[in-house]
């Protein structure tokens, strides 16, 4: 994907340029959270800046912020691209799971191999791109993921937010409201990193034993995995509930010598990528609450592992 820039004649051509272009990053940061998936972030960033082009030099001069311009029709694209994602998912083969931001090492450049900024260089990563934070976010509904990400993420005011959205204050914070409740149902007290890294690392050792009651000890009773195909790669069409039969599940998928397995940084948090003779083949993040994996999210669509390599 070709990313937008612009070069000193825009800025003679255009006084608010450098500002315009120095919005990309944030803009970026707004479209993955809102969307849970990098390619359509870029796309609806590149639909931004080419409407801001689109408009003459006079009427990008009579805006007053034009960062304020730029956030309200990133936030009508993400609701329109929400809108139809909901339709497209209907029809996705199997579980749809976020698309996973690899750590700086684990980056590729780009699906050609030829780029050299990485998602961490371009995406903030914090608790609100977490993979549990974002399977919850795509449970609501595109007005209420696009209010409470505005609002409760990037501290937009409620008046701003009924601009882009398209409701009144009031239902804006109606809608937001909503979506904190879901989210306070699904959180509980976060781990430490540590603590994260070594559920992880304890899993993965298990796992490439195929110690099946060592597995079971390390999940949480109602465990579940998830596995994300897409259609493109072999993967459970249903989740897989309860610790047995996710540990179950996993040691039978161990292949000694083919299949690696290592520890890895998933959206900011410790997580897992197996790879085979060079290619990531798929990307494991954790949801972990005392000590035990309360849920699995595997990646295997190769069209969403495109940015990772194997090390």
């Amino acid at each position: 994907m070709t990313s937008f820039s612009t070069t000193p004649g825009d800025d003679r051509l255009d006084p608010a340029g450098s500002t315009v272009a120095g919005e990309r990053r944030r803009l970026l940061d707004l479209a993955y959270r809102m969307l849970g998936s990098l390619a359509e972030a870029e796309d609806v960033v590149q639909e931004t800046y080419a409407r801001w082009y689109a408009l003459s030099r006079w009427e990008r001069e009579a805006v007053a912020s034009p960062g304020g311009w730029l956030t309200r029709v990133a936030g009508r694209v993400c609701l329109d691209v929400l809108r139809s994602a909901r339709v497209r998912r209907e029809r996705y083969v199997g579980e749809w799971v976020p698309e996973p931001l690899p750590a700086h090492t684990e980056w590729t450049g780009g699906a050609g191999g030829g780029g050299t900024a990485d998602p961490a260089d371009r995406i903030t990563l914090d608790e609100s791109v977490g993979m549990a934070f974002l399977v919850v976010l795509e449970a609501m509904t595109p007005a209420e993921r696009v209010a409470f990400v505005l609002h409760d993420v990037f501290r937009y005011p409620f008046p701003e937010v009924a601009r882009i959205v398209g409701r009144t204050p009031a239902a804006c914070r109606q809608l937001a409201s909503s979506a904190r409740r879901r989210l306070d149902a699904a959180r509980t007290p976060p781990p430490s990193t540590a603590q994260r890294a070594r559920a992880v690392r304890d899993f993965k050792q298990a796992w490439e034993a195929g110690d099946i009651p060592a597995l079971i000890g390390l999940l949480d009773p109602g465990a579940v995995a998830v596995g994300d195909g897409g259609g493109h790669a072999t993967a459970t069409l249903r989740p897989i509930e309860g610790a047995e039969h996710v540990a179950r599940f996993f040691a039978g998928r161990t292949r000694p010598g083919r299949l690696a397995i290592r520890e890895c940084t998933v959206n900011g948090q410790p997580g897992l990528a197996a790879h085979m003779d060079g290619t990531v083949l798929a990307v494991y993040a954790f949801d972990i609450a005392d000590d035990r994996i309360r849920r699995i999210w595997a990646v295997l669509n190769p069209q969403k592992l495109k940015l990772w390599k194997a090390s």
